[in-house]
């Protein structure tokens, strides 16, 4: 037995040299799996995709899952979807394959995709954490999640010190102010500037257009709506034609690499999905988000989520009414505090004997108070945790 198994160490190296001396790619290759069915385009799309890929990429190995087929790849039969997915999860789960793109897989609740987009405005590489799942049934929880699983790619990526960006959804700035003190108690994150004249780590529409920061945290929903605009906007929606798909699953203990393609992807998408596949599966996906989850719970990532999902009100009494000071002219105000929070950050200024009024601004809700209580308010409501203070 022992002996057989020599044999086929043997019989695999030679093999590899062979394959070395054709390509001129030496070193094991990466085997990305791609499931046939599904696709609104018809299964010759998926075939063509991964032909696309294979002929590019000779580091890259390609199979199939799916109905026998005319194509030179290896395939691992199946013939319907979910058939292909039990296929899938067996090849992942052995080692066969490291990777597999595939359409409309349910992952678990806390797992959701990091998409990758190409930008218009100046061909910048963007991802998008993220584009499918649910990382938590809780917004803001969700995406600082998502923002955590946006960080794990980029790195897997080889992006060492990826920049991050919170899209000026809502929540956002509550999103912000938890990844701040995520940063301030020990995980680094390297939050971008927004180009926009005043700056700041939310992002603006202006931003996604130019890819401004690596990583763009949004909720999946959001997500999945800019990925098909990205891939299709050239091509009236009926066919995603740019970019690398809707991206790895991962989550916390997550330890499958499955990435996502749309029913409405076409070959040059699916061929760049593969691509994506193979290079998270080469930097180790998995293991950098066991490292960078490490590394995040020892800078409080769980008490930081815990007080986010927390009902606030839930062990309070009732609040008596607090009285309104004396109006006063507001020239001044105060950015940062999240839709959802704004009147409670009004009504924390009024206990506080400071005259207030909620607004919005162009880059989204601000507090407006008179000009001379600008940095009082500040501290005040940076003290109640309704904005960050860098």
């Amino acid at each position: 037995m022992e002996h057989n198994k020599v044999k086929q160490m043997i019989a695999g190296v030679f093999n590899d040299i062979a394959d070395g001396i054709e390509t001129g790619q030496f070193g094991k290759k990466v085997r990305i799996g791609v499931t046939i069915l599904g696709s609104e385009h018809g299964a010759d799309n998926v075939l063509k995709g991964a032909m696309l890929a294979s002929e590019k990429d000779s580091s890259i190995e390609v199979v199939l899952i799916g109905p026998k087929n005319d194509t030179n790849l290896k395939t691992y039969e199946a013939n319907t979807e979910e058939e292909q997915h039990k296929v899938m999860e067996k090849l992942l789960d052995s080692g066969e394959i490291q990777g597999c793109v595939t359409l409309h897989y349910n992952f678990p609740i806390g797992v959701s995709t990091v998409g990758r987009v190409v930008t218009p405005s100046q061909g910048k590489e963007m991802l998008i954490a993220t584009t499918t799942g649910t990382s938590s049934p809780h917004r803001v929880e969700a995406m600082v999640k998502n923002g955590l699983y946006g960080i794990i790619t980029a790195k897997s990526l080889g992006i060492e010190n990826p920049t991050v960006g919170i899209l000026n959804v809502d929540g956002a700035r509550q999103v912000e102010r938890a990844l701040k003190e995520l940063n301030s108690n020990g995980y680094d994150i390297n939050f971008a500037e927004s180009l926009r004249a005043d700056g700041g780590a939310v992002m603006r529409g202006n931003d996604l257009l130019t890819g401004t920061p690596d990583v763009m945290i949004t909720d999946s929903l959001t997500g999945n709506l800019l990925m098909k605009i990205f891939s299709s906007y050239t091509t009236g929606g009926s066919y995603e034609a740019f970019g690398y798909g809707y991206g790895p699953g991962v989550g916390d203990g997550y330890e499958r690499n499955i990435l996502i393609i749309s029913r409405a992807s076409g070959a040059p998408l699916i061929a760049g999905a593969i691509k994506y596949a193979s290079e998270v599966a080469k930097g180790d996906i998995i293991g950098k988000s066991k490292v960078e989850y490490d590394s995040a719970k020892k800078a409080k990532l769980n008490d930081i989520l815990s007080e986010l999902t927390k009902d606030k009100k839930a062990n309070k009494k009732d609040e008596e009414e607090v009285a309104m000071p004396p109006k006063e002219i507001v020239t001044g105000s105060i950015a940062g505090v999240d839709i959802m929070d704004l009147e409670d950050a009004v009504t924390e200024l009024w206990k506080n004997k400071v005259y207030a009024e909620s607004g919005m601004g162009c880059t989204g809700p601000i507090v407006m108070i008179n000009e001379k209580n600008v940095e009082v308010a500040t501290e005040i409501l940076a003290k109640a945790g309704y904005i960050s203070v860098d």
